[in-house]
């Protein structure tokens, strides 16, 4: 069995540990996951865990897993929530577009198997979380972009139409007199949805979905839909999902670091910890952006750190749900 004492030693000898990460074991102690030759799928009931304070998209999700549907179908119901609604002003229809006055969307989703699908910078498409599954489970490839991923969805079915809403577009045209691109911290909070789920039968899948920082320069992509970034799930461990600003996300992949420091032994709380510090000891400008993390084990232990305050996830399973205030850096 990994204990802790056996962890903390590996882990000052290879010099792995932050002063963070080593104080969050030690706190988080009876909690961390994994140890050998435990079935842990016989401790886990269904549950879904996704940024901010986005109960629909939980209620929904978990309203699949309840009646013993898959992780995956739960995972992509609940993030249709935020990308129908047209006041989610960072998912699908209703979202903010870019300097140019164009909505365009990123999302991926992954399966239990490993499998995974993206589209970036896909537009005139309610549902991009849909288009990523069509990716992954119809073509070889994994990320679908722009014009290709425009026509893939077309022919998949689905319907072409306009996402700009007027009160989105109504802010643009009032954010064209000084044209500043600032990004807010924060703003996520109403918005860009990752989510992890995990059904009974203790499978795992995750999904993430957003429309990018408002008033960003025509064809970026943030971390949203990239795989390791945004988000990552691994079955025999857990997942991760990433929010705040996808630039800081993307130098670290801290949905990936994340998963790998849970296999290595440390608890949700105390993994998300040592990523966001990644963050803090590379990235100078830490002190002006927010990106927060969220994680959840295979025994379904969860947890979630920020560098701002303000970050909070939501979390559902048989208990109900419970919109948690994650700790942070700062």
């Amino acid at each position: 069995m990994l204990n802790r004492r056996k962890f903390l030693r590996n882990s000052v000898l290879t010099g792995a540990i932050s002063p963070i990460a080593l104080m969050s074991c030690q706190e988080n102690e009876g909690t961390s996951i994994q140890e050998d030759n435990q079935d842990t799928q016989s401790k886990t009931t269904p549950l879904v865990i996704a940024t901010w304070n986005n109960v629909g998209a939980c209620e929904a999700a978990y309203a699949v897993l309840n009646k013993k549907g898959s992780a995956l179908d739960a995972v992509e119901a609940g993030a249709k929530v935020p990308e129908a609604d047209p006041k989610d002003q960072s998912v699908g229809y209703g979202g903010r577009p870019d300097r140019d006055g164009k909505v365009t969307l990123d999302a991926c989703i992954m399966d239990k198997e490993g499998n995974c699908g993206s589209v970036v910078f896909l537009e005139d498409f309610k549902h991009p979380i849909s288009v990523a599954r069509k990716v992954m489970e119809e073509t070889p490839h994994v990320i679908l972009a722009g014009q290709g991923a425009k026509q893939f969805a077309l022919a998949q079915g689905f319907q072409e139409e306009n996402i700009l809403t007027d009160q989105s577009k109504k802010e643009w045209e009032t954010w064209k007199k000084d044209a500043a691109y600032q990004p807010v911290i924060n703003i996520e909070n109403h918005d860009t949805i990752g989510l992890v789920t995990i059904d009974a039968e203790g499978d795992i899948a995750g999904a993430c979905t957003t429309s990018g920082a408002a008033y960003k320069m025509r064809g970026r992509v943030g971390d949203s839909p990239i795989i390791g970034a945004g988000m990552f799930v691994d079955n025999e461990v857990g997942g991760a999902a990433a929010t705040g600003l996808g630039e800081a996300v993307l130098k670290s992949l801290g949905s990936f670091l994340i998963v790998e420091l849970m296999r290595q032994g440390m608890s949700p709380q105390a993994a998300c910890e040592e990523a966001v510090m990644r963050i803090v000891r590379k990235q100078p400008d830490h002190v002006n952006l927010q990106v927060g993390y969220l994680a959840v084990d295979k025994k379904g232990n969860y947890g979630g750190f920020s560098i701002q305050p303000g970050f909070v996830y939501y979390i559902q399973d048989e208990n109900g749900g419970q919109l948690i205030k994650a700790p942070s850096h700062l």
